[in-house]
């Protein structure tokens, strides 16, 4: 059937899913996988859906050549009954694996308010775009209450030129503006990134680095969020650009990408280097703010300010196995 998700909002196809509770003897296989840390606790983790595809045409997502632009919502009583299952298993944290959670504002509401009532000790974490996030300012606080403890988005750069070319449909300043605004709603941000494209300068780089140690948000970035390189995939609208085109190589079917090399060979350099310090931090277990001090040394020639001052790590809930859009 079709539905429409919110007023005003363009019909969207919703998905007919008939959930099958799973054996009780498999659930504590939750238990082997992720775990979320907050204040010195862990909690198991679930995860489910509550909704597919995006509305969005970011070009660098890969979910884009396969939904090209639509999004399917899954049944609010599908999604439940979903959660029910993982919670009655141990599920103490749920993660809601939507490519964006907020597609459909109206949808995720019910949600997310259904969820808090019956199981008001449950937590849970959502991704979401900044200019949705933006977009509805009164949902941060309605979060924050029903229990979600962090909201990854994908700010992917802080320079313009850069979001302009992926069609990102935000700017630096409303990345900034959303800091401030969800701290103001005591709201967790997770910014992710791509830090190393064919735009990136070693300069902007350093830019990065310090405009996260600037925001405080050290502690909330996964380290190999400052590490990864764009992924070029089958289909994907960055092959749109002329000068995409001309730096990427055939299709290489093994990775399904296709690779590509920097126009400044130091640049790509740096990636590979910084790439290989968070692989061996991360090996180590090292606390986040160690390794971006570690990524500071590797990419700058001077040393952190003198006020470099991060929040203590038991503050930023975070996952011990994180995944990253």
């Amino acid at each position: 059937g079709r539905g429409a998700t919110d007023e005003n909002e363009p019909l969207v196809c919703m998905e007919r899913v008939t959930f099958l509770p799973p054996d009780r003897r498999t659930l504590p296989v939750l238990a082997r996988y992720s775990r979320l840390h907050v204040n010195g606790d862990t909690r198991v983790v679930g995860y489910t859906e509550a909704s597919r595809g995006c509305k969005h045409l970011c070009r660098h997502c890969p979910v884009v050549p396969v939904y090209r632009g639509q999004f399917r919502i899954v049944q609010a009583e599908v999604v439940l009954a979903d959660i029910r299952a993982q919670v009655a298993g141990g599920a103490q944290h749920i993660t809601f694996g939507d490519p964006d959670f907020l597609n459909g504002p109206t949808h995720a509401r019910r949600i997310v308010e259904a969820l808090h009532s019956e199981f008001p000790g449950v937590t849970y974490d959502i991704t979401a775009k900044v200019e949705h996030l933006l977009a509805v300012p009164e949902l941060l606080m309605l979060l924050r209450d029903t229990g979600c403890l962090f909201v990854t988005t994908a700010v992917e750069s802080i320079e313009d030129a850069v979001l302009e070319k992926l069609e990102k449909r935000h700017r630096r300043a409303d990345f900034l503006r959303l800091v401030g605004l969800c701290r103001d709603a005591g709201l967790t941000l997770a910014p992710t990134f791509i830090p190393f494209t064919p735009w990136t300068t070693r300069a902007g780089y350093r830019e990065l680095l310090e405009c996260l140690a600037d925001l405080d948000l050290v502690d909330n970035v996964g380290p190999i969020q400052l590490a990864l390189r764009l992924l070029i995939t089958s289909g994907s609208r960055l092959l749109e650009l002329e000068d995409v085109r001309r730096i990427v190589g055939p299709f290489d079917r093994e990775s399904l990408m296709y690779p590509w090399v920097h126009a400044d060979p130091e640049t790509d350099l740096l990636a590979r280097r910084i790439m290989a310090v968070v692989t061996a931090e991360q090996r180590n277990r090292t606390p986040r703010r160690e390794v971006f001090r570690r990524i500071w040394e590797a990419a700058h020639s001077r040393p952190l300010p003198d006020n470099y001052d991060l929040l203590p790590r038991a503050v930023i809930p975070y996952m011990d196995e994180p995944w990253f859009c």
